[in-house]
């Protein structure tokens, strides 16, 4: 078995940060939220499903004959990413209104938020399945949908036994550079200071002459925005798409974000790429098939010794 460790370890390192960079993307939107409202949105994976059918749409009407390679396939990425952030983005701005904002202004308790969010979640699945993904593919919706390769993939250089492929440093890059935009966004500008005082202080942030709708609005809107892009990218990636793909990838996008520090940005990115790497590394020992247990029994451990995650933000007193 050990064998079998030591000569699967460098590809199962590369597949980890493959995957964990798309769950760190997907955690940054629950824990801003969380950081914000103190709101578990649940419904966040359907945005991310929103993510990745917007791409499927773009990528299916570029139909490109090949995949492509250099200034073409750069292009094309920075196209798929915008549109299906801009999609995820405006859907979870729509979704706070419809959903949170109205139980926010009568001072709803957190478990009556925490039920529209399971709602709104299973409405937007079954929305996607009954109406939009007919109407977009001419397929039926509950079926899984195809996408055409885009990108060409090569191997760039090897480390060891393991390839490192086109795809798999686009994947990570662009998360990266997604990632550091964003925390620069939050702590070094107006908007993100006014995220921070929200996040710490409402009450005082409100008599500061901040605006908290237009603080939750930004951040349903920048957590959309990250879970459109990782969209974006796991298509890429896997090449297909079905109507609930967001719900055990979303489960552990928030094991993510607990593991790091729910609350905490930086947190949400280390949680991210250490469960990637959890999840194959494991799967060496057990099988893939194991993957979600490993995942799921790395939240329980969490949450049962160090409820603070690894950077230590406690769960009550996480800010972003």
């Amino acid at each position: 078995m050990l064998d079998d460790f030591f000569s699967q370890f460098l590809p199962s390192t590369v597949g980890g940060l493959v995957f964990g960079s798309i769950y760190a993307l997907v955690a940054l939107g629950y824990t801003m939220v969380y950081g914000v409202l103190r709101l578990i949105n649940f419904a966040h994976s359907e945005i991310f499903m929103i993510g990745t059918f917007a791409s499927l749409v773009t990528i299916t009407a570029i139909a490109p004959a090949s995949p492509l390679s250099g200034l073409a396939l750069v292009g094309v990425m920075v196209l798929i990413i915008v549109i299906s952030a801009a999609a995820s983005g405006g859907a979870a701005v729509l979704l706070e209104l419809v959903a949170y904002r109205p139980l926010r202004r009568k001072g709803a308790t957190r478990l009556t938020a925490l039920i529209s969010a399971i709602g709104a979640s299973l409405f937007l699945q079954e929305l996607f399945a009954l109406v939009i993904i007919p109407w977009l593919t001419g397929k039926p919706g509950r079926n899984q949908q195809s996408a055409p390769r885009i990108v060409d993939r090569e191997t760039v250089f090897t480390i060891g036994n393991a390839a490192v492929r086109t795809d798999h440093i686009i994947v990570v890059v662009a998360a990266v550079i997604m990632m550091i935009a964003l925390d620069r966004l939050v702590n070094r500008t107006k908007i993100g200071r006014g995220i921070r005082a929200t996040a710490q202080d409402p009450e005082a942030a409100v008599l500061m002459g901040v605006s908290i709708d237009n603080i939750v609005r930004v951040t349903f809107l920048l957590g959309g925005a990250m879970a459109g892009v990782a969209g974006a990218l796991y298509l890429m990636e896997f090449e297909n798409t079905v109507f609930n793909v967001g719900f055990v990838l979303g489960i552990k996008a928030f094991t993510a974000a607990v593991l790091g520090g729910i609350g905490n940005l930086r947190g949400a990115l280390l949680g991210g790429i250490v469960l990637g790497l959890i999840e194959n590394w494991g799967a060496i020992f057990v099988g893939s098939e194991w993957k979600d247990v490993i995942a799921f029994t790395v939240l329980v451990i969490v949450l049962m010794f160090r409820p603070t995650g690894i950077l230590g933000e406690s769960l009550q007193k996480a800010r972003a």
